[in-house]
């Protein structure tokens, strides 16, 4: 939902207008959380949860002014590594603790892409780590992942399921940049998810859901045969004069997503919408909300209407040992 610019302007108001706008109750509200602000986002996470929803919180190691393509900045992987960070780390844990209630983390998301300071394009790329038999700058991201669960852990934080985030497709699209390089491994990860965007700019095609993830679910699900599937960030633009490219309008695209995220994909759980209207590099802007046009809220509206798309939460008991 659009929670400002910074996606952490957490509101009652701003969830019952997209409910509302929607027809139903929303099972996981995403928001972020930055490095940068230091602190735990408690206030944010509580709205949520008091509302009957489980917060997805983008954990993002980045600092001020949060703007894409600059390169590492403090928070830098090898910083977090090197244990500079940990003390940080460990406030957020006992806030993650203290709140109690189930939260989904997604730590650094998109590293395959090359936007943000986590990205492994920046911290030794395609160099061959010979000892580790892995590309370097995956090694690094996967030495930062852990390091930061092993410390949430150790806080004693078990009310986190952790999300292991990329692109649908790696930019650059480079064997050493793919998913399988930064996986963490599965005892560090709850849920697999995925980034799935389609049209952003007016001069190029809207491509079909098929080819925007048949791939990449294959290779997800190919990580660990039993993870559950997320599609963490899924939109696209609207562009009411569409160009002669090939590609299909943002109505049947939420459409085919709503029904073929049940039943051509069985490992897909859950999937949120990015709701929002961001400017681009170029400035222009693309409205992704699903409400830009009449057609493509009904589309919306009446995917979500199966009941196969919960609305409620069902949290299952852990037995007790």
């Amino acid at each position: 939902m659009d929670f400002g610019e910074e996606e952490d302007d957490v509101s009652l108001e701003v969830i019952e207008d997209f409910e509302n706008l929607v027809g139903k109750h929303q099972a996981i509200i995403a928001s972020s959380s930055y490095w940068g602000e230091q602190n735990f986002p408690v206030r944010n996470l509580n709205v949520i949860w008091q509302h009957g929803s489980v917060p997805l919180v983008f954990w993002s190691p980045w600092d001020k002014p949060y703007e894409e393509h600059r390169g590492p900045d403090r928070f830098s992987l090898t910083a977090i590594i090197a244990g500079e960070w940990d003390e940080y780390i460990d406030k957020w844990a006992d806030g993650a603790k203290a709140f109690g209630n189930p939260i989904i983390v997604d730590f650094a998301n998109e590293m395959n892409g090359d936007w943000f300071p986590w990205s492994g394009t920046y911290y030794g790329g395609a160099q061959w780590d010979p000892e580790r038999k892995n590309w370097v700058g995956p090694e690094n991201f996967k030495a930062a992942y852990r390091h930061v669960v092993d410390r949430v852990r150790a806080r004693g934080a078990t009310n986190i399921k952790w999300l292991f985030h990329t692109n649908n497709y790696a930019y650059p699209l480079e064997t050493w940049n793919f998913a399988p390089s930064y996986y963490p491994g599965s005892d560090y990860v709850d849920w697999l998810g995925l980034s799935v965007y389609g049209q952003q700019f007016r001069d190029e095609p809207n491509p079909d859901i098929p080819s925007l993830v048949d791939w990449p679910y294959q290779e997800m699900s190919r990580l660990d045969p039993n993870k559950p599937i997320m599609i963490t960030e899924w939109a696209t633009g609207d562009f009411p004069y569409p160009p002669h490219q090939p590609g299909i309008h943002k109505p049947e695209w939420i459409k085919q997503g709503l029904e073929l995220f049940l039943t051509r994909y069985p490992r897909i759980k859950a999937a949120v919408y990015w709701h929002e209207r961001w400017q681009n590099e170029d400035g222009s802007y693309s409205n992704l909300r699903v409400n830009s046009s009449v057609e493509s809220l009904n589309a919306y509206r009446e995917g979500i209407a199966s009941p196969d798309w919960l609305g409620k939460l069902i949290l299952r008991a852990v037995p007790k040992k």
